[in-house]
């Protein structure tokens, strides 16, 4: 089941811990559980993570440095409020 969920019990873990770190280098996701309660992921050290799945799939686009603007610079007309330009955009 490559690529699945499992999830397993802290003990359980413990016990098989070989298994699941073998079904985790495969890739399948394993949830740890303590009292039925999700508390940790093991997942294989080269998967990529939540963030770079959803920039990858394009959702999402990683912010810049510091002091860097993705948008282009807007010339407007000497004189030309910016209250203005935001009421012409919200119409």
């Amino acid at each position: 089941m490559a690529g699945g969920v499992m999830n397993v019990g802290i003990r359980e873990l413990r016990d098989g811990l070989s298994k699941y770190v073998a079904a985790a280098r495969e890739g399948e996701e394993v949830v740890v559980t303590d009292h039925g309660k999700a508390v940790a992921r093991l997942v294989a050290y080269d998967a990529p993570s939540a963030l770079e799945r959803l920039i990858a799939e394009g959702l999402v686009t990683p912010a810049g440095r510091y002091g860097e603007s993705r948008l282009e610079p807007v010339k407007v007309g000497e004189g030309v409020l910016v209250s203005d330009l935001i009421t012409e955009q919200r119409r």
